[in-house]
């Protein structure tokens, strides 16, 4: 079977959605469980807490075992587990039983986004032959599902609302999520593709470079979410808007999100990922500044609706950057669980500073933290040497005797780059005769 490059990888686009869904949600789950259960608002954000940080603990746990399990059994058993979970603490009023449900379905979310980072990541693999690929950019993959994600996360907020109170109505949309990608994972592989056998003996490679962006990006979600988590008391209590104008000012911010997306999608690698990761940083820092010490609706709006259209501009590239690192996924899903980290800690953070410093302090304190992470950040992603140095291949020619092929032997070539020519033959010439269908290679 041929290896075909443009077809859209839908099943680890749909996985993402899933797994990304209860992050996005993390304000309106929190706020509802604060509001629908005899739960304090600092014992609601522990419950959102736990949710994010049972997702990161997937992340980590399973990180090395889904070549091992297989994507679609795996997959399978996160979405059973975010169905289950959130699905049972959607339709019960106990609050342990609440709390179970939040943990066992951020374990099942956190699963299905170990799956889809895995395989996003190795998008970026040159397909061998007779192996089925669905492309080979990463980046445009990630970049889908964060415009999926936001898109479905948009619409859970404009229809929550009208669904009347409670804490169930959220819990129940990613429960539902879950269970409407599960379809899909038929279309994953049993098993993960024999192309990546080599790859799985080498152990981890970059660590250093790994170790830093994953580092770096925690901090980096933990001031995004600090702001996110009292963007509502910004509004209300400093820019004194009123909680229609407030949530007004999200679902705006939300939509401009999805065109910043977009646009990531359309720019794709053309600025290289250094540029968007360093510069889209300060600007973001800029835009916590501005939305911290908002007072009045125009600098609140501009604030917020700027930081969220530059946000998943960011991760998109952070995200590439990181499946880049390893063709098996494996930083892309150690980084991601360590963003998961930041986030679940960034409302518990924004609160402490808010609260002790005032929110114009807190901006100020998280955006000279961002400026500070954007440097290791942008130095890992301009360093030259995450592609190893083309090392000589030997091709064994095998021939029938029936059809001898002319040189047949043993070869040794330095291969080019991928999408580079070689100097001894040029991009335009026809095959040599040992590349005809006849002559099988061993590369070693």
């Amino acid at each position: 079977m041929s290896a075909r490059s443009t077809t859209t990888p839908w099943p680890l686009v749909a996985l993402f959605t899933a797994g990304y869904l209860a992050p996005y949600l993390l304000p309106t789950t929190v706020g509802r469980l604060d509001a629908g259960l005899p739960l304090s608002a600092t014992q609601a954000g522990a419950v959102g807490s736990a949710l994010l940080l049972s997702s990161a603990a997937a992340g980590f746990l399973l990180v090395s075992r889904v070549d091992r399990v297989g994507p679609r059994t795996l997959a399978r058993i996160g979405l059973a587990l975010a169905v289950l979970g959130y699905g049972s603490a959607a339709l019960t009023h106990a609050v342990p039983a609440v709390v179970a449900g939040a943990i066992v379905g951020g374990f099942g979310s956190g699963t299905a986004t170990t799956v889809a980072a895995s395989g996003i990541a190795a998008l970026g693999v040159p397909p061998r032959e007779g192996v089925r690929a669905w492309g080979n950019n990463p980046h445009r993959a990630s970049t889908l599902g964060l415009l999926c994600v936001s898109a479905l996360a948009g619409a859970v907020y404009l229809t929550v609302p009208h669904l009347g109170a409670g804490h169930g109505q959220p819990l129940a949309a990613i429960a539902l999520t879950a269970l409407a990608v599960w379809p899909l994972t038929g279309r994953l592989p049993v098993r993960a593709a024999a192309g990546h056998a080599r790859v799985e003996t080498t152990g981890l490679p970059h660590r250093r470079a790994g170790l830093v962006l994953a580092a770096t990006l925690l901090c980096w979600s933990l001031a995004q979410n600090s702001l996110w988590g009292v963007s509502g008391r910004i509004g209300l209590t400093q820019a004194h808007l009123s909680e229609a104008t407030v949530g007004a000012v999200f679902a705006i911010a939300l939509g401009t999100g999805l065109v910043g997306v977009i646009g990531a999608g359309a720019l794709g690698s053309r600025l290289g990922r250094a540029v968007p990761i360093g510069a889209g940083t300060a600007l973001i820092a800029g835009c916590i500044v501005l939305s911290a010490s908002a007072h009045d609706l125009r600098t609140f709006a501009t604030g917020e609706i700027a930081w969220n259209t530059l946000y998943p501009i960011v991760l998109s590239y952070v995200l590439g950057l990181a499946a880049s690192l390893d063709p098996r996924g494996r930083w892309a899903v150690l980084v991601g669980s360590a963003s998961s980290l930041g986030t679940a800690a960034g409302p518990l953070t924004g609160s402490v500073l808010s609260t002790g410093a005032g929110f114009p302090a807190m901006g100020a304190i998280l955006a000279a933290g961002l400026i500070v992470v954007a440097v290791p950040m942008t130095a890992v992603a301009v360093r030259p040497g995450r592609r190893r140095r083309p090392q000589p291949v030997e091709l064994i020619i095998e021939a029938p005797a029936s059809h001898p092929v002319r040189g047949a032997g043993l070869y040794r070539y330095a291969a080019p780059p991928r999408g580079a020519t070689s100097p001894h033959r040029p991009a335009t010439s026809t095959p040599p005769a040992y590349e005809n269908s006849y002559a099988s290679t061993s590369a070693r």
